[in-house]
């Protein structure tokens, strides 16, 4: 038995992602973009940052998509937003247009395909590997400590940057300066290694966490030791406080940093607990 014939573009998106079997994760982000398509079918702009966050996408009907101009709408979308974003995003968002199409003219609900034409642009080829100098220059930057304990896992490991944000910290083997191995894992970059300095960068990173994404996008970046706000943005040997509640620079405190724990010198120092 097909579904009804939805009316409304939105709702032929919600019944596409119902059907198409995705991961929480994978449904939002097609679902965001499929919503970014509704703008060019009613003539507007895509909005853009800040705009762009928590803006109601336009209620249009599904049959636009039949309309003579709905090829040139999109494909102008489409160029627009090669032009702003890395191919391969852009590519990535005319894919899951193109997938739910397909699966709308399956169940009779338009006729035609307007991404018909439309081809994925080709990325760009990556630059030139940094040489000694560069890198060392860039771990001098001032920076969060989560882009500082991300860019030494992938300059330790050459691993895709993909790869390497979707880690969660259950996956850490901090004690031998790799991943854990994933049963049944066919993916390439499945055994991840980076160096004991890298690992001691993490322990500071995961404050303790057994769980959860690694590299978490939350902006905390300090830490409070009684009165005092002390930055985690630094570079190179990190600022370490103590059970008593001063600084300490270089390697943690002695029993701090054992072999297959995931704890963190700064964790006693956070706010709201006690040394």
């Amino acid at each position: 038995m097909g579904f009804p014939v939805p009316v409304e573009y939105a709702v032929a998106v919600d019944q596409y992602l119902d059907q198409a079997g995705l991961s929480s994760a994978s449904r939002r982000v097609y679902q965001i973009s499929l919503a970014n398509w509704a703008w060019p079918l009613v003539g507007k702009p895509v909005p853009t940052s800040p705009q762009r966050r928590g803006a109601v996408p336009p209620i249009l009907p599904l049959a636009l998509l039949d309309e003579p101009d709905a090829k040139v709408k999109l494909a102008a979308q489409f160029a627009a937003r090669t032009s702003m974003a890395d191919a391969r995003t852009a590519n990535r968002e005319l894919s899951a247009l193109r997938s739910a199409v397909g699966w709308w003219r399956e169940q009779g609900w338009i006729r035609g395909d307007p991404t018909a034409g439309l081809r994925h642009e080709h990325p760009h080829e990556r630059g030139t590997p940094l040489n000694g100098e560069q890198v060392n220059a860039l771990f001098l930057l001032r920076a969060d400590l989560r882009e500082h304990a991300m860019w030494r896992v992938l300059h330790d490991s050459g691993a895709p940057a993909s790869e390497v944000l979707s880690l969660d910290a259950a996956q850490l083997d901090l004690s031998r300066h790799r991943t854990r191995p994933r049963a049944g894992s066919q993916i390439r970059w499945a055994d991840i290694q980076w160096s004991d300095r890298t690992s001691l960068m993490l322990r500071w990173l995961l404050a303790g966490r057994m769980w959860g994404p690694v590299f978490i996008t939350s902006r905390r970046a300090q830490f409070t030791i009684g009165a005092r706000r002390v930055p985690t943005n630094r570079p190179d040997a990190a600022v370490i406080p103590t059970r008593g509640g001063d600084l300490h620079h270089g390697d943690p405190p002695p029993g701090r940093n054992r072999p297959g724990l995931d704890t963190a010198p700064a964790e006693h120092g956070r706010k709201g607990t006690s040394a």
